[in-house]
């Protein structure tokens, strides 16, 4: 389902604007660092959905751009029917974040969805923003393009939430096979969340307005349908949603951080990782803990996202740059939780029998290394256990790691980019790879040694339970 919150600039303590949130999917998640790449003319890709998927559909090729962008990203394994590696977010080159949240659709639309569906998927559409736009506006566009020209395979409904320095868009992709979508601006003086993603009331009547975009057949559609009859306002989560508005979840996060946005220091880095933390919205179905800053920094390679590996309860987030050469192989694709992986060995010898898909895909290499997701994942479920006293021990000591990373990427960053701004690309880079590999091992090792303690005193104090319920602190979703 996904998770995914923009704060505009005016409400935050250094005048840049956030986007922040998490993947909700149980499969493998891995960290990607995606160079820039020219294509050849008349290259294509392969996007779409399978007959496997709860819609079903079938895939099909649309023409790539000459060049994609640079960007990071979070890709992960498996969704029933859309063939991996899949990805909900990240940042481009150009400044460009994305999040991609569920967003179910009325079941008049569902039930119309064509059974062979042909179109982009939920991850083909945020890989694609990621690769091509050079702003939030340019990213709805090419949403919108693709759409039309190419058509929509959803599974109920979809949302993305795009965003660069200067304004952020909420995207409503609707089910049905229609074409339907809506996007709404949000600026500096916006606070949203999504979970699901919502859009309310768009002026239909005032249809040269620049905060608002919809195809053509918006709002006639639903008049033929008979979900609109043309008086008072066009409500699109009631129209074309689940017309639940805003869920408890998001409403309670929403006040929270407009009342923080009050404070005289407004809103902080730690106020978003909190807002990705906080244990109200986050368990073990969040996959992963993303907070964007969208600065504009004189170079690129000095964009950064803030990265957990695992749900944010049980880890620090790490700065990553966009200028480090590569991902630390902690932090690659390894087996745990990998679709399709527990059928598979590191050993080709059923291999030399015609049967290739016994071999793991992934590298023996990147297996022999510890798995940061792996890790994260067994401290998760230590703390959740007695989360009355491990919670608020291990959230201080990640937000004391955080508050001296804070610090210490700001120097980072200014040396890499007087190197930058001497040439000296090549030397930014491995002053960018070291620094960001070398704090995200740390990482993995506090998260370890943190969990080896809490495995002590759950044993000795305790015991480990065998009740097959798990534990969690209760959740406001």
């Amino acid at each position: 389902m996904s998770y995914g919150l923009y704060v505009g600039r005016n409400y935050t303590a250094d005048g840049i604007a956030y986007l922040a949130g998490y993947g909700d999917e149980p499969s493998s998640h891995w960290l990607e660092i995606v160079p820039r790449r020219q294509h050849e003319a008349g290259a294509t890709i392969r996007v779409g959905v399978t007959s496997e998927a709860d819609m079903p559909g079938r895939m099909s090729e649309i023409p790539q751009a000459d060049e994609t962008a640079r960007h990071v990203r979070v890709s992960y394994s498996y969704y029933k029917g859309v063939p991996a590696p899949l990805s909900n977010g990240g940042l481009n080159e150009h400044g460009v974040a994305v999040r991609d949240i569920w967003s179910s659709s009325r079941p008049e639309l569902v039930a119309m969805t064509p059974r062979d569906q042909a179109g982009l998927n939920y991850s083909d559409l945020a890989r694609i923003v990621l690769e091509r736009a050079r702003s939030a506006r340019e990213g709805v566009d090419i949403i919108a393009g693709l759409i039309a020209r190419h058509g929509y395979a959803d599974y109920g409904g979809n949302s993305h939430l795009i965003a660069d320095a200067e304004e952020a868009w909420v995207v409503i992709e609707f089910s049905g096979g229609r074409g339907l979508w809506v996007a709404e601006r949000l600026g500096a003086d916006s606070i949203r969340a999504s979970r699901p993603g919502y859009v309310g009331v768009v002026p239909v009547a005032e249809p040269g307005r620049d905060d608002f975009l919809y195809p053509p057949h918006f709002v006639s559609f639903a008049r033929e349908q008979g979900w609109y009859d043309g008086d008072g306002p066009f409500d699109a989560n009631s129209v074309y949603g689940d017309g639940k508005g805003r869920w408890a979840g998001v409403a309670w996060i929403e006040t929270e951080m407009a009342a923080r946005a009050r404070r005289p220091e407004k809103i902080g880095l730690a106020d978003m990782i909190w807002a990705v933390r906080t244990a109200r919205l986050t368990g073990d179905t969040a996959g992963y803990g993303q907070v964007v800053p969208l600065a504009a920094p004189a170079h690129s390679q000095l964009r950064l996202l803030w990265h957990t590996q695992v749900g944010a309860v049980a880890a620090p987030f790490v700065p990553v740059f966009m200028g480090m050469s590569e991902v630390p192989e902690e932090y690659r694709a390894h087996r745990y939780l990998a679709a399709g992986e527990a059928a598979r060995f590191l050993d080709t010898r059923h291999a030399d029998k015609g049967r290739a898909d016994t071999v793991s895909h992934v590298p023996q290499g990147i297996e022999s290394t510890r798995s940061a997701s792996a890790a994260g994942k067994r401290l998760l479920n230590l703390i959740f256990q007695h989360h009355e006293t491990f919670l608020s021990e291990t959230t201080a000591l990640w937000e004391a790691i955080e508050a001296k990373l804070s610090l210490s990427q700001a120097g980072i960053a200014g040396s890499a980019a007087i190197l930058l701004d001497a040439g000296e690309e090549a030397l930014a880079a491995n002053l960018l790879t070291y620094y960001s590999h070398t704090e995200l091992r740390h990482a993995l090792d506090i998260v370890e040694q943190v969990a080896h303690g809490l495995e002590l005193r759950t044993r000795h104090l305790h015991g480990f339970r065998s009740d097959p319920v798990p534990l969690s602190p209760p959740q406001t979703w």
